[in-house]
């Protein structure tokens, strides 16, 4: 019987390999062109830099780095868990080694079995203590990979060779099975044999079509069903001489998709249902960062700013009740318009827009009082209000594709002291970074590359003992939401920045000092550039009441050609 369950177990992998090779996924998080997540903050007495890279194949691994900056781990253990099944759910923690050679940096895979809104338990423990991180991620089937060619052929060899002997093998079994020593075989045992094999090479015939049929049809379900990033239709149009833009949200095909209600299962993230950016194409010369309103469940609408007329890429950020992020893209053109920004409405007191230099043409812009001249490494980018910022790196150094990087940003007073940046939307700064195709587009934040409303669903998922967690109902969850927007609408701004930094946990309970974030005037943002190419890099911070926004040029490079 061992040998026999061995060679049981070993069908089975075999079997779960070239499933795994034939179905292929992709993670899909609230930004576009930018795979993994990148995390930094408190681990309990450990300063962490966590870097995750899901799988593309779910089941698949992924791929965990963790980087100690103080304190000295001894054991750091991971684990999925997953927001429909929780904690009760979950599967024990797998431990991730130190990395030789490379002190404080330790890594590992984690197998992610189930697709939707997940995370990733981080436990470390050592000399200081005990510390917990929870990285949100989200996993979906979006593809399907052809199978490797040479693996084709191997398994038709194998597939004919095992279809020839079992036909051999039923053939014989009525046959030459049969015979004493010495004997051979008669007319009628021949016959036998040829008809037996006939009847044999029909049914497996019919078995291997049988077998066939169920996978198209499976792998065309598979299809059906695949991941599709929403939809959106964005439009200008006027109203009492002010222009407004709007984005309905497409579900013309949600019957077959079976998504439901879940644009009534919004949850806000920094306050906000929704973040909108627009970016001018093709020179990145004029940004805004817009927080539309929901009118209804698939409309959203705000006021313009006084953005200069174009054509504009459109990059909108969700987050549904369960954590699941995702980022609408769209483009709309803009029409020239001649109202004066001192009369133009904003939707909301965080709105705002900048206009600076075409990428492909530094430095050559009239100069008024919105229009600020983009920086690089090394230099600096003077906000409207003459203070600046620096990004700190050399000028003429480009960064490497795939590499974690902590963007750091210094901020000054216009005489040269440091300021520190007031909060804004919960956060000491925002970053928006566009690569110049606009292929590649993410929303940052200096505790990394996640919505925090993701983080802190996932967080208070793994307290909640509930063992299955179902859709709740749209009507009541809408209304809900948008009480909660409307009471922080009515509130101070100050009121306001202090209750969305208190439910995000930027605040520790003992005396309000930021939670994973030195309050300094110095901003940490870690990213990861996806992949070659030019980069523009828009700084949000907030000074006297005033959101600043700055711009930044890079140059990324594959680190095979450095």
């Amino acid at each position: 019987m061992g040998k026999l369950d061995e060679q049981n177990s070993t069908m089975k992998n075999l079997l779960y390999v070239i499933v795994i090779l034939l179905v292929s996924t992709r993670i899909s998080v609230a930004h576009v062109g930018s795979s993994g997540v990148l995390m930094q903050g408190q681990a309990g007495p450990y300063k962490v830099l966590i870097d995750v890279k899901p799988p593309d194949v779910i089941p698949g691994t992924a791929k965990i780095s963790v980087f100690v900056e103080t304190g000295t781990p001894g054991k750091i253990l991971v684990r999925p868990i997953y927001f429909r099944s929780g904690d009760q759910g979950a599967p024990s923690s797998d431990e991730i080694f130190s990395v030789p050679n490379q002190p404080g940096q330790f890594q590992g895979d984690v197998w992610l079995m189930q697709s939707g809104s997940s995370s990733v338990q981080i436990k470390i423990s050592g000399k200081e203590g005990d510390g917990e991180f929870i990285v949100p991620i989200v996993a979906v089937s979006t593809a399907q990979r052809e199978m490797p060619k040479e693996l084709g052929i191997g398994l038709s060899i194998l597939g004919l060779l095992l279809f020839l002997l079992m036909v051999t093998a039923i053939g014989a079994s009525v046959s030459d099975g049969l015979l004493r020593p010495g004997e051979v075989l008669s007319l009628k045992q021949k016959r036998k044999r040829w008809i037996n094999m006939g009847i044999a090479t029909l049914v497996c015939a019919l078995i291997l079509y049988g077998g066939s049929s169920w996978w198209n049809s499976w792998a065309e379900n598979y299809k059906e069903f695949m991941y599709k990033p929403l939809r959106g239709i964005s439009s200008i149009r006027k109203e009492d001489n002010q222009r407004i833009f709007e984005l309905k949200i497409d579900t013309t095909d949600w019957l077959e998709r079976k998504r439901g209600s879940l644009l009534s299962t919004l949850i806000p993230d920094h306050g906000k249902l929704m973040h909108v950016f627009l970016v001018r194409t093709p020179n990145m010369d004029a940004f805004a960062h817009m927080h539309p309103e929901r009118v209804d469940s698939t409309t959203f609408q705000s006021y313009l700013p006084n953005l200069p007329k174009g054509k504009y890429l459109v990059y909108a950020d969700i987050v549904q009740y369960s954590g699941f992020a995702e980022t609408i893209v769209d483009t709309v053109d803009i029409p020239e318009h001649a109202l004066n920004s001192a009369d133009l409405k904003r939707t909301a007191e965080e709105d705002t827009y900048v206009v600076t230099d075409p990428i492909n043409a530094p430095g050559q812009i009239p100069m008024d009082e919105n229009v600020v001249i983009c920086g690089k490494p090394g230099t600096k980018t003077v906000f409207k209000d003459s203070s600046y910022a620096i990004w700190e790196g050399k000028p003429n150094r480009p960064l490497e594709a795939g590499k974690p990087y902590l963007l750091n940003f210094e901020v000054f007073n216009p005489d040269g002291t440091p300021t520190f940046p007031e909060p804004y939307l919960g956060m000491m700064g925002h970053v928006a970074v566009f690569r110049s195709d606009g292929s590649v587009y993410i929303h940052l934040h200096p505790t990394g590359t996640f919505a925090m409303a993701a983080e802190q669903t996932l967080k208070n998922r793994l307290t909640d003992t509930t063992k299955l967690i179902g859709r709740p109902p749209a009507v009541l969850f809408k209304d809900s939401i948008d009480r909660y927007l409307a009471k922080l609408k009515a509130m101070s701004t100050i009121e306001r920045e202090e209750t969305l930094m208190t439910e995000m946990g930027m605040y520790k309970q003992d005396g309000g000092s930021m939670n994973g974030m030195e309050h300094g005037n110095r901003i940490s943002f870690p990213y990861s550039f996806p992949k070659k190419g030019r980069y523009r890099i828009f700084l949000q911070v907030k000074r006297n009441g005033q959101v600043l926004t700055g711009a930044f040029d890079a140059q990324v490079t594959d680190s095979t050609t450095l």
